[in-house]
């Protein structure tokens, strides 16, 4: 407190100095397990890849296909924070209302608005700026669960943000700026009820009806996340059959061999790699060049979704400790735009 502070000054009663040598690993009693969750392997992986390289990932799937239970089971195989980021962190908490929590050091935040939230409230605003929920999220995860739901407009000023890792308020007399490198994950249903493709044949939605509903999401916004994968409804049978199934702290393990890799090899994670970067860090064979432009050209992905994709396939690479990038992590990359093999 003040009065230790002013006695250490004065070397009175010195404050003990406090070792950063070995920082004690983030209490995740609290957070849930991935073991908990009953198959959704091909999720489970994607989940896995978006950690390691910090990617953005959109799930899509009837109601109660486990979409949110997957959600709330990412910060328990995201790496630890560096000090620098914790501070980061508590600090941004520390102006929000409620104040910073102690009990949460070191621990990623993860935040999920509810679909009613407002422009103001997801980026910030008011007189006086406080950090909106993107900002909040810094250093973690932005969970926007039925994300058709959104307001349009409230989804487009995520582009900005998502791009740039921070957002700039400007008011008359004042202009605030915080930080907002935020991990996005998101879901949604595949239409309006929820149930288009369900084997009970229960949809009863218009194609106009899906289309608008799926319009929601602008191309622009769509793009830049990284990873889309779908979350099929399984049979019962699957489920009771899945019993081997692996922790948090297994799939933690690989996540922070992948990110030391990165880290290594450039100081940062792979979803902030620039081009120069990329075109340093993710070649590709004369064989996967021409893969990769194939697929581009029939799924009509744009530039900015060129580069995801290496991207995402270097992450993979990573995760399997592979120096180059091979025809097999270059394929699973491309699976992973799904919307735009369904066009969306």
């Amino acid at each position: 407190n003040l009065l230790d502070i002013c006695a250490h000054l004065q070397e009175t009663t010195l404050i003990t100095p406090h070792c950063t040598e070995h920082p004690p690993e983030p209490a995740t009693t609290h957070i849930a397990d991935l073991s908990d969750v009953r198959g959704q392997h091909h999720a489970k992986r994607a989940l896995e890849v978006a950690a390691a390289g910090g990617h953005n990932l959109l799930m899509l799937g009837p109601p109660g296909t486990g979409k949110t239970m997957l959600a709330s089971r990412m910060p328990g195989i995201l790496p630890p924070m560096k000090e620098s980021d914790a501070l980061e962190t508590a600090t941004i908490a520390s102006i929000a209302v409620g104040g910073f929590d102690a009990s949460i050091w070191n621990i990623r935040p993860f935040r999920a608005p509810h679909h009613t939230a407002s422009g103001v409230a997801l980026v910030c605003g008011g007189s006086h700026p406080r950090p909106g929920e993107i900002s909040l999220a810094h250093n973690g995860i932005l969970f926007l669960d039925e994300l058709p739901e959104f307001d349009k407009r409230v989804l487009e000023v995520l582009r900005e943000p998502l791009e740039s890792g921070h957002i700039i308020i400007s008011r008359a007399a004042q202009q605030a700026e915080f930080p907002a490198n935020f991990q996005l994950i998101a879901a949604m249903n595949p239409c309006p009820c929820g149930y288009l493709g369900d084997p009970s044949n229960r949809c009863q939605c218009s194609p106009p009806q899906i289309r608008r509903y799926r319009g929601k999401i602008s191309g622009p916004l769509l793009d830049r996340i990284d990873l889309h994968i779908e979350v099929p409804n399984l049979p019962r049978s699957e489920l009771r059959q899945d019993t081997a199934r692996e922790s948090s702290a297994d799939v933690r393990a690989r996540v922070v061999a992948a990110r030391e890799i990165q880290l290594k090899r450039c100081d940062k994670a792979n979803n902030l790699l620039g081009n120069r970067e990329i075109e340093q860090f993710c070649g590709l064979n004369e064989n996967d060049e021409r893969l990769l432009d194939t697929a581009i050209e029939q799924l009509g992905l744009s530039a900015r979704a060129w580069y995801r994709i290496l991207k995402v396939a270097r992450t993979i690479a990573d995760l399997s400790d592979t120096e180059k990038i091979q025809t097999s992590h270059l394929t699973e990359a491309i699976t992973y735009r799904r919307l735009e093999r369904s066009k969306i």
